[in-house]
């Protein structure tokens, strides 16, 4: 488990990184959890605790929800098979709460 430094907060249990600055500029009316799609590096990126969420949203392109503006950075020990940081990730969803958000 990584250690965390002294400004840093652990994420909700369960969490691997958690938007809390969302909570206080918006108003939640409904929360939803869905799975993501990754690569094997950016698992283990993850892992470290590094993911920054300030700037991502969620679209529906085409019947699929798409995860943009997240930043996760690449991991360092899987250079020559690293991501690209900043690329839109598949949201997992069941159909019916995809219909649901399309209307």
């Amino acid at each position: 488990m990584a250690k965390r430094s002294k400004g840093q907060r652990a994420p909700a249990s369960g969490d691997v990184a958690t938007n809390r600055r969302a909570r206080h500029r918006f108003q939640v009316l409904e929360k939803m959890e869905a799975g993501i799609e990754l690569r094997g590096s950016e698992v283990k990126s993850l892992r470290v605790g590094k993911a920054q969420l300030n700037e991502a949203y969620a679209v529906v392109d085409k019947g699929e929800v798409w995860l943009r503006g997240a930043h996760i950075p690449p991991y360092l020990p899987a250079s020559d098979q690293n991501h690209d940081p900043d690329r839109p990730r598949k949201l997992l969803l069941h159909r019916r709460e995809i219909e649901r958000l399309i209307g």
